[in-house]
């Protein structure tokens, strides 16, 4: 099975094909955030994490102190089901969730889309890991990674894809998390972390279970 580095680039060049002169933007835009400094006020490795009480698929409360009670917990920021490279990279994390959980950590999936809406009740009774609605990215601001949606990305949903982020987040239709993975212990603090602005790149599940038997 090819790596999730693989799968992203392979999702790139068949977007590059259909939509060149879009993807020729998005490499501007990128480079241009990168340049200002967008996601270089995360929460550092080292820092206390955040405290949140976010709604989970079934429309539980989920407090991050009560999370991380049962070991240590990979916090990822992604920007919704309707993001193909979002989907592969929770696949990728889905299949090795069991290494996540024999060294006694957590995965929990953080987005601004409400989960009951994207998943079906079947889908919800299977999941594996935790998933929690950040509608207005309160939580991905205060972790840092929060970025106001270029119309770039909100020209191409509503005209290419047919997507409306206000209906989809059911309100924010002006933000979207960075990509991004925090590994926070028991004691509440971030040990690891992988940002990129760029959201055709993603961590390895691998570099995720590496942080997590670094840290026992």
């Amino acid at each position: 099975m090819p790596n999730l580095k693989d799968q992203l680039a392979a999702q790139v060049a068949k977007t590059r094909q259909i939509k060149p002169e879009f993807m020729l933007e998005v490499d501007k835009l990128i480079v241009a955030a990168r340049e200002t400094g967008v996601g270089a006020q995360a929460i550092a490795i080292g820092q206390p994490a955040p405290e949140f009480n976010l709604q989970d698929a079934h429309n539980h409360p989920v407090a991050l102190n009560s999370l991380v009670r049962s070991g240590a917990v990979v916090l990822v920021f992604y920007r919704g089901s309707w993001c193909p490279y979002c989907n592969l990279q929770i696949h990728a994390l889905q299949s090795r969730i069991q290494e996540i959980q024999d060294l006694g950590a957590q995965l929990v999936a953080i987005s601004p889309q409400k989960p009951d809406n994207s998943l079906s009740q079947i889908e919800r009774d299977k999941l594996e890991f935790t998933v929690l609605s950040d509608q207005d990215c309160d939580v991905a601001m205060q972790y840092g990674v929060a970025w106001d949606v270029p119309s770039l990305f909100l020209d191409h949903m509503r005209k290419d894809r047919g997507l409306d982020l206000v209906e989809i987040n059911q309100g924010n239709g002006s933000r979207l998390p960075i990509p991004a993975i925090f590994i926070v212990d028991r004691s509440g603090r971030v040990i690891w972390r992988s940002i990129d602005v760029d959201y055709r790149s993603r961590a390895e599940p691998e570099d995720v279970i590496n942080a997590l038997q670094n840290s026992r």
